[in-house]
């Protein structure tokens, strides 16, 4: 229509002899199939290109903002869950438990592909469509150019993209093997068709195993997901049993019961836990969790503050899939919706103090609020850098004292490293002289000491102390351990000390299991000094609510606080509070007794705890509900879509807002697809997918065609950059937010090789499957010239190959840090230098081979 538009103008201009408009320069105006919509006869040529580039960019943000509501979509279909019975290893305890239906290998290679590839797909088959079934450049080079962008810029920037003195490994190292293999095998396919079988000619059958390689490459993967081909199995134990138990083995191993009455043995147990339903806060975490954030702020945190914490600890815990990160991406980019709590920085500077706290303190029993400890020289491939001991003593008579510096992990090579004095109570010049220097471990050198002069000034003055704090430079191939800083206490006198108690009493809630009750060594430290200690019944009885008794707490020169630790019992009645006493006695070492020699323990009830507990896990659970990736109502996102941020302007940026006002209208129009809870989220799929994102496609198609066309810029060279860098944009920053967050690399670089042999064999095997039909159906063959596309083809393919083999060395050998992404900061960075200098070149050979201005014969 638009065209007739366009041609009856023409002739009217042509007609006419006084009009001023030279038709000879309107060219480019049937390249698209709905642009150009105005007849642009009379502007000019650089206005034209600006607006169509401006447009096209413009549309890249949409189908980014869709994009995000059909991840979502994808989202809640592969979160389906089904409810199975488990009996739990090693007891007759029968739970139930809501498992994945999707498995993650089957979602990454399918919906989740087909969600952060649909533009590239999409694109080809309306190139297809749009010449007739003809073959054409633009939706085969964005495919190829795309790739490039994905497995080589990508991947090189999460390389550089994880902390100092961290790595991330590939954790599905079989699936990622697979997935590898046929990200290069589908490029070196297409040469094979393109060029070796039959030159410049598609035949069916190769369009038809084209297509055919897509569900190959998801049975392969799921294969070496489930790891079928190197585990053996016994057909006994796969017997399908109708009773529920042990399953009869010779190890009697606890099975788990599927619907189907299918069973899986004990060594897979551990694996259930990954496909487990998300979502489920747990009471007993967010309990230790309070006690723990209320220990390091002092009690201080009302509910509301610690179910923020609470919720900001799950979300950092939680693995996300890849469609997180995209859906997330996506609106940072945009001023949309965070995916995440908002917490301000003093809260996040409470849970920041109380890791570190704990850290410090040793302190293993809350695994799920703090990881556990891991080794920190990464199988030795850092120097790891810390302190003997994290305090230490000093008679202020001594003159100087003496710290310790270790080092462990990596001792073959020279490590600088910085201390600095930070005073305390105590202050620089007056009670010790400040020092600022750096010492040097030489090749083998495992331990180095730091000499403080202390100065004795003959006043007496209370205890103080001062701390001395280690930094080391992240290139050094050095990392700090976990004791960079040492407190250090100046002691008045030579005096051995006094003992007694912190505190006349002291409250435990019954649930805590050890009362750790703190003695004090005060006027002194001098020497090895010791005191007897004993309990006392009063309302808790000895034997029945706790371990008493008596014993001997004995205390080390230097050392100024020791504990006493006594195991109560949580009985999990109601009932009211307990307590006994601890007495000292009997101090030996020149030690003696001080005034608080006896303390009173109280064993309190946990049920108004408890009560806290519950308030804190119902606010919790509505923080994150703000963790939702799409409302489940129109209403919902249309407040989403007309606000910015969501609506939580408290937390927008400058930025939210310019990116709000330029994408407003998008999500506006994007608001009306129907909600992700509607018919299981396929409505939004099919709406989202074959509504919104192909009418965008086919408006970019056009656009980048129509604007190569007003520069004289091939179609293929247009694909490889603009086109392919837009589209993959988003998938950039996606990457680089889960490198970071994630402990392993499946989710940034993983789904790459995946995405990119998905689009070959779904973005080029179904629309060449089409046209190869249509053709076939005519007698004729469908023709697709080789051409640019098998030199992009070849030259992608040697590209890829190399960065393959850079993330093998990276993975074997041990000065990369044996992984994928992060290591050694200079060898990270080379790696990303090389990624990318890989991509350069291909664009580079690619618009040469365009151009002509090399040629290479095919």
């Amino acid at each position: 229509m638009a065209n007739t538009t366009i041609a009856s103008f023409l002739n009217q201009t042509t007609a006419s002899p006084d009009t001023c408009v030279n038709v000879a320069n309107y060219f480019c105006s049937d390249k698209g199939i709905i642009l150009p919509i105005f007849v642009e006869a009379t502007w000019p040529i650089a206005l034209r290109a600006f607006l169509y580039l401006f447009a096209m960019l413009y549309c890249f943000m949409g189908v980014a903002i869709i994009a995000d509501v059909f991840m979502c979509s994808i989202e809640v279909i592969t979160s389906k869950t089904k409810t199975i019975s488990i009996v739990k290893p090693g007891t007759d305890i029968v739970e139930e438990v809501d498992v994945r239906i999707w498995n993650d290998t089957v979602a990454n290679l399918t919906l989740m592909a087909l969600g952060s590839s649909a533009p590239e797909i999409l694109l080809s088959i309306v190139g297809i469509i749009k010449t007739g079934f003809k073959s054409e450049e633009l939706g085969p080079s964005t495919i190829v150019g795309s790739a490039a962008f994905n497995l080589l810029i990508i991947t090189g920037v999460c390389v550089s993209a994880i902390p100092a003195g961290e790595v991330r490994k590939i954790k599905a190292v079989k699936v990622f093997a697979v997935t590898a293999f046929f990200s290069i095998f589908a490029y070196a396919w297409l040469y094979i068709v393109l060029v070796l079988n039959t030159k410049d000619v598609m035949d069916l059958w190769e369009a038809i195993v084209t297509f055919m390689f897509f569900p190959i490459l998801v049975i392969l993967a799921y294969i070496a997901d489930k790891d079928y081909c190197s585990r053996r199995v016994d057909v006994e134990k796969e017997t399908d049993h109708l009773e529920l138990g042990m399953g009869g083995s010779q190890l009697d191993q606890p099975r788990l019961q599927f619907s189907n009455s299918s069973y899986i043995s004990h060594e897979e147990y551990a694996g259930m836990a990954a496909e487990l339903k998300p979502g489920h806060v747990n009471k007993q975490s967010v309990s230790e969790f309070v006690k723990e954030i209320s220990k390091y702020s002092g009690g201080k945190l009302s509910p509301e503050e610690a179910a923020k914490l609470a919720a900001l600890k799950i979300q950092e815990n939680e693995k996300h899939d890849r469609s997180w990160y995209r859906v997330n991406a996506t609106r940072w980019l945009v001023g949309g919706r965070k995916v995440s709590v908002n917490v301000n920085n003093s809260l996040k500077e409470k849970l920041e103090g109380s890791q570190v706290y704990d850290k410090a303190k040793n302190k293993d029993e809350v695994p799920l609020i703090i990881d556990s400890a891991s080794d920190l020289s990464q199988g030795g491939t850092f120097s790891v850098v810390e302190f003997s001991a994290s305090s230490c003593a000093v008679m202020e008579s001594q003159g100087t004292v003496e710290v310790s510096v270790l080092r462990s992990g990596r001792t073959n090579t020279r490590v600088p490293f910085r201390y600095e004095t930070i005073d305390g109570t105590a202050e620089a010049g007056s009670d010790y002289i400040p020092q600022k220097d750096v010492l040097v471990f030489e090749p083998g050198e495992s331990m180095k000491n730091i000499k403080i002069v202390i100065v004795d000034d003959n006043q007496w003055e209370t205890d103080e102390t001062f701390f001395v704090k280690l930094s080391v430079d992240p290139d050094s191939g050095a990392v700090l351990g976990r004791k960079s800083i040492n407190e250090i206490t100046i002691i008045n006198d030579d005096d051995p000390g006094v003992l007694d108690f912190t505190k006349p009493s002291f409250i435990f809630k019954e649930s805590a299991g050890i009362a750790s009750v703190p003695v004090q060594r005060t006027k002194g430290s001098d020497g090895v000094i010791s005191v007897k200690w004993k309990t006392k019944d009063m309302r808790a009885v000895n034997g029945r609510d706790y371990v008493g008794g008596e014993g001997v707490l004995e205390f080390q020169h230097g050392e100024t606080e020791k504990n006493i630790d006594i195991q109560i019992f949580d009985d999990k009645d109601f009932e009211k509070d307990e307590d006994f006493m601890v007495e000292l006695s009997d101090a030996a070492g020149g030690a003696m007794i001080g005034r608080q020699r006896r303390t009173v323990v109280t064993i309190v009830n946990d049920d108004e705890y408890n009560g806290l507990v519950d308030r804190v896990l119902t606010i919790v659970n509505v923080n994150m509900d703000h963790l939702q990736l799409a409302s489940s109502t129109w209403g919902g996102q249309f407040r989403d879509a007309m606000n910015v941020n969501g609506g939580d302007v408290e937390n927008a940026t400058t930025m939210d807002y310019v990116m709000h006002f330029l994408t407003f209208g998008w999500k506006v129009m994007f608001a009306l697809t129907p909600p992700v809870n509607f018919l299981g989220g396929w409505l939004t799929f099919i709406v989202s997918l074959m509504g919104f994102i192909f009418l965008l496609t086919v408006i970019i198609s056009d656009l980048a065609t129509t604007f190569g066309c007003l520069i004289e810029l091939e179609d293929n060279i247009t694909a490889i950059t603009l086109v392919a860098m837009g589209t993959s944009l988003p998938d950039l920053f996606a990457s680089r937010t889960a490198a970071r967050a994630e402990k392993y690399a499946d989710a940034s670089i993983g789904n790459v090789t995946g995405s990119n042999s998905v689009n070959v064999f779904l973005g080029l095997g179904l629309p060449w499957l089409i046209a190869s039909i249509y053709w076939e159906a005519q007698g004729e063959k469908f023709a697709v010239p080789a051409g640019s596309l098998a030199f992009s083809v070849m030259a992608y393919s040697i590209c890829a190959i190399l960065c393959i083999i850079i993330l093998v060395i990276r993975r074997i050998v041990p000065a990369f840090g044996r992984a994928e992404l992060g290591g050694t900061p200079s060898l990270k960075y080379v790696s990303s230098g090389l990624m990318a200098s890989l991509w350069v070149l291909y664009i580079v050979l690619a618009i040469l081979e365009t151009k002509k201005v090399i040629v290479v014969p095919l």
